[in-house]
């Protein structure tokens, strides 16, 4: 089967292999784009979040790390949309995590986060660092 599709702004003929042959090409070509987001949606979840070692075989030791990913996902994403995030997700997830215990308000260091309109600041000084063997 033969479809017409945009990459990288360009238009171009791709040649798939399917065993429903009566199905159009736009159909196929949209069941391959909602499969390709499902794989970069658990690709996200394996690696940004590190969902892979599981406690147990049992499916309460998986079905917890998977439904903590879950929700931890969830309020990334809710984050994103409301600081209006531009960067990527991974950069999202570390980018929190290292602020994690740091005092600041979260939702506008995001908004002015890589902009022009400035960095977000920690209200932390060098001074406060407690480094063992400097004096």
């Amino acid at each position: 089967m033969v479809a017409l599709v945009e990459v990288d702004g360009e238009v171009r003929e791709m040649v798939f292999l399917t065993n429903q042959p009566e199905w159009s090409p736009q159909t196929i070509t949209d069941l391959y784009r909602c499969r390709w987001q499902i794989e970069v949606f658990f690709k996200q979840i394996k690696q940004t979040l590190q969902l892979v070692d599981f406690l147990g075989n049992s499916a309460s030791a998986v079905r917890w790390p998977v439904w903590t990913a879950l929700l931890l996902y969830l309020l990334l994403r809710f984050c994103a949309g409301l600081s209006q995030w531009g960067h990527s997700f991974t950069r999202l997830f570390a980018l929190l995590r290292s602020a994690l215990w740091q005092k600041l308000e979260r939702l506008s260091w995001l908004e002015v986060y890589g902009t022009a309109g400035g960095g977000g600041r920690f209200l932390g000084t060098p001074q406060q660092a407690y480094l063992a063997g400097f004096a």
